[in-house]
């Protein structure tokens, strides 16, 4: 069984992996954790910062916070551990260290760790191409009251997979409120509902002259962003140097 350090193991996504993690499916066993407002009694060492970390670890999970993941990341390139970063709401300057780290060590990001979504991703890219620009798009997503970032990092990837389809930089908009001028051709609209406990809703619409195309993608469980992650770390633990992401994984399930 390999080591895992868990970035954030007090928080929600940590117990959910804590979950996950008892179905020995893995190969991971959960070494340590860091969190710096840990409550729970664990039964491993909880540290409040990855400097304090004294424990061999072989890969790293990092579901925490941007200030936490720049400290993780310092921690795995220093060890050499290899790491998979769910964390979003990430800057540039931080997704530049990222991708500089990924040429001493393999790290796997994705702004989101499911397969349903994933595949949204792949459908968005062939609806783009096959409706072109005689349809408006807009992306919807909801989640629970207690998210701080928005639009998410889901939606995002989402709008990043539409551009990716045909190259276009679409003007991303964020909201319509105060605006006081018509609707753009080419661009993406984006609307955050933050409320009770939504786990992850995104729905991308395509509105066309008289007709409308609708992707959708609801999770009901954390556990499918844990299942995805501890998958995720297991790839990695086979890879050399370099920078993975969710299309690698599942591009190696399917072969």
């Amino acid at each position: 069984m390999k080591k895992l350090l868990i970035n954030g193991v007090c928080g929600q996504m940590g117990a959910a992996l804590l979950k996950a993690l008892k179905s020995d499916a893995y190969g991971l066993t959960l070494t340590c954790g860091v969190d710096p407002n840990c409550k729970e009694d664990l039964p491993v060492p909880v540290f409040s910062s990855a400097r304090d970390v004294d424990v061999p670890v072989d890969v790293v999970i990092d579901f925490s916070v941007p200030k936490a993941t720049e400290e993780i990341l310092d921690f795995c390139v220093r060890t050499h551990t290899p790491a998979v970063i769910c964390t979003t709401a990430l800057s540039d300057a931080l997704i530049e260290k990222i991708s500089k780290a990924s040429k001493e060590i393999p790290i796997f990001r994705s702004g989101n760790m499911s397969l349903g979504i994933n595949l949204m991703r792949v459908l968005l890219k062939l609806a783009r191409q096959t409706l072109g620009d005689a349809f408006d798009i807009e992306i919807i997503e909801a989640h629970h009251n207690r998210k701080k970032d928005a639009p998410s990092g889901t939606a995002l990837m989402l709008a990043d997979a539409i551009r990716d389809a045909d190259g276009a930089e679409h003007p991303y908009v964020f909201g319509r409120n105060e605006k006081d001028r018509r609707r753009e051709p080419g661009e993406i609209g984006f609307h955050s509902i933050r409320g009770g406990t939504v786990v992850g809703e995104h729905e991308v619409r395509f509105l066309g002259e008289d007709e409308e195309i609708a992707i959708r993608h609801a999770a009901y469980s954390k556990q499918v962003f844990a299942s995805g992650a501890l998958k995720a770390a297991a790839f990695l633990l086979t890879k050399q140097n370099g920078l993975y992401s969710m299309e690698d994984l599942v591009s190696e399930m399917l072969q």
